[in-house]
């Protein structure tokens, strides 16, 4: 992977580019849309300390327009009052009150009665003593005996309605400041002239905003929010969201400077998760398309593989066809081999029994002479009964070397027909008597009860073949027995059907070589055969579908089971 960097850095580079400039992009807009939500959170802080000061301060204000209108100091000041009757009702209600001091002003502004001994200098002049000689109320925040006050002076009216004096009342902020103090925001409130007169950081009370004493800071407006940058204070965040508020009722302006580093820190979390989603998409995609690039010379190099591959398969295929065309013309030519060598099979069983057939032919034909003869003398003498009689001779004579010859002829022929229905009973009995001059002259006894309708899928000259050549072998077998039994029987077993030939001879001394080619137990000389006959068999019931095996009997000699397929109709019971 990082061969394909080396190779093209180009594109990640652009793409890393695209990437930074969004991820700071991300960052400005999260930062933004954070300051705005702390504009808000400032502007609503700053919202609830002025309320909390005013409120505080507000009772007061009341407590002075209120105790303004007490009948005693209008009479005090009107010459109809003592100022023993007034100074207890002043000092009752600032002890109820908290006030610091309450004070009744003349006209001229000379104090006439307080709570505290105020000291006796003329308030003539001063902004909120006029004002409430207008008949208005005056508020001020002087600064006395180095404690910071607020002073709200009340017009004192006559019965017939001219302010005759002033009452003041001076409340103090440190109570205010006691709940605020160390308290987050930063919050401060400054007069006319920029002083702070009440904050929750004692360190900036009392500074001038226009001196060198105060913050040491920059502004500056990022999208409508006014961002401070602090330097030099333990106490002030070092960025923070600044807000103010107007305060006509104490004449003060509000300010607050609340913390800016969350919205940093939201701010860079925004930037961190999309800068770690495009570098994770980035790399999906780089893999994505390195892979393609593999998978695309991969998919050359498959290709040219399978050109090259495709060639020596067709070069294969061509040798393969010539190679099955040579195979299928060495299985014609060994199918051809193998039914010659059936058919040599049948003839070599003929010309061994050539000898008994002719003999079997020659006593009809020599009976069929004499039998002639006798009829026509018969005929010379008039005796025609006894000529017919001769004459049916002839006939079943006649008869019997038909089928004779018929069976030799059937047995002879080449059988190329499929395979068909053949009755079992009638193969048998076909067989037994071509090998009956065999038979004869070996002295051997057959035992065969031909069964009705038992038919099988087979060829019928095939199946005579292989019966014959059992049968054959059997009474070979038998040559030095005594007794000399021939066995032939047919039984069913479930689907099958079985056809046995059992012999009385010595037995098998190799059953498992006994359908092997060339494969004999007869003595040299004893006998024709080249050891074919079982080999042969084996095979055409094998074409038949069904199968051949040979054992020793429990009792002697050897016993054949040729298991074959009955016909669909036959069952088997």
């Amino acid at each position: 992977m990082f061969a394909l960097v080396r190779r093209n850095p180009a594109p990640i580079a652009v793409y890393l580019t695209l990437v930074v400039a969004f991820v700071t992009g991300v960052w400005w807009y999260g930062y933004a849309a954070a300051l705005a939500q702390l504009d808000r959170r400032a502007q609503s802080d700053l919202a609830l300390a002025a309320d909390s000061l005013t409120g505080e301060l507000r009772r007061f204000r009341e407590l002075a327009v209120l105790t303004a209108d007490r009948p005693e100091l209008a009479a005090v000041l009107a010459g109809s009052g003592t100022l023993e009757a007034v100074a207890p009702i002043l000092q009752t209600i600032g002890d109820k009150s908290g006030a610091l001091d309450i004070v009744l002003l003349g006209p001229d502004g000379a104090p006439q009665s307080g709570t505290q001994s105020a000291p006796a200098f003329s308030h003539a002049g001063t902004p909120y003593f006029e004002r409430a000689m207008d008949g208005a109320l005056g508020v001020d925040h002087p600064v006395r005996d180095e404690s910071r006050t607020f002073v709200f002076a009340a017009p004192v009216f006559s019965d017939l309605g001219p302010v005759i004096g002033v009452l003041l009342v001076y409340a103090g902020v440190e109570g205010v400041e006691g709940t605020w103090r160390g308290a987050r925001p930063v919050l401060f409130f400054t007069d006319e002239a920029g002083v702070v007169f009440v904050s929750n950081r004692s360190e900036l009370v009392m500074r001038a905003r226009t001196q060198g004493d105060f913050l040491r800071y920059t502004s500056r407006d990022l999208r409508g929010v006014d961002v401070w940058r602090v330097s030099g204070s333990r106490y002030v965040p070092a960025r923070a969201v600044h807000r103010t508020m107007d305060l006509p009722v104490i004449d003060m302006v509000g300010e607050v400077l609340l913390d800016a580093s969350p919205a940093r820190q939201i701010a860079l979390l925004q930037a961190a998760v999309a800068a770690a989603l495009c570098l994770a998409f980035g790399a999906l995609l780089f893999l994505a398309t390195q892979r393609r690039l593999t998978l695309a010379e991969a998919n050359a190099k498959l290709e040219h593989r399978v050109a090259d591959r495709t060639a020596q398969l067709s070069s294969a295929n061509l040798s393969l066809r010539r190679e099955v065309e040579e195979r299928r013309a060495a299985q014609m030519q060994l199918t051809k081999a193998q039914a010659d060598l059936v058919q040599a099979g049948k003839l070599s069983a003929l010309g061994q029994m050539s000898a008994g057939i002719s003999h079997e032919l020659n006593q009809p034909l020599m009976a069929i002479q004499s039998f002639a003869e006798n009829g026509q003398a018969f005929m010379a003498r008039g005796q025609g009964d006894v000529a017919a009689q001769n004459l049916g001779k002839i006939s079943e004579l006649a008869h019997r070397m038909g089928r004779i010859i018929r069976n030799l002829r059937a047995f002879a022929r080449q059988e190329s027909e499929p395979l068909g229905n053949v009755d079992v009973a009638r193969v048998v009995d076909a067989v037994l008597e071509l090998l009956t001059p065999k038979i004869t002259k070996a002295g051997v006894r057959v035992h065969w009860d031909a069964p009705d309708g038992i038919i099988v899928r087979a060829g019928e000259v095939r199946l005579q073949q292989v019966v014959l050549n059992l049968a054959a072998n059997a009474i070979d077998a038998m040559e030095l027995s005594d007794p000399k039994v021939l066995t032939i029987s047919v039984t069913h077993d479930a689907d099958r059907i079985i056809l046995s030939v059992r012999d009385t001879g010595p037995g098998i001394t190799e059953p498992e070589k006994i359908f092997d080619p060339f494969y004999t137990t007869k003595a040299i000389g004893a006998a024709e055969g080249m050891g074919l006959g079982l080999s042969i068999s084996y095979g055409l019931v094998q074409s038949f579908g069904g199968m051949i095996r040979g054992r020793n009997h429990v009792d002697c000699g050897a016993v054949f089971a040729v298991t074959l397929i009955p016909t669909d109709g036959q069952k088997a019971g």
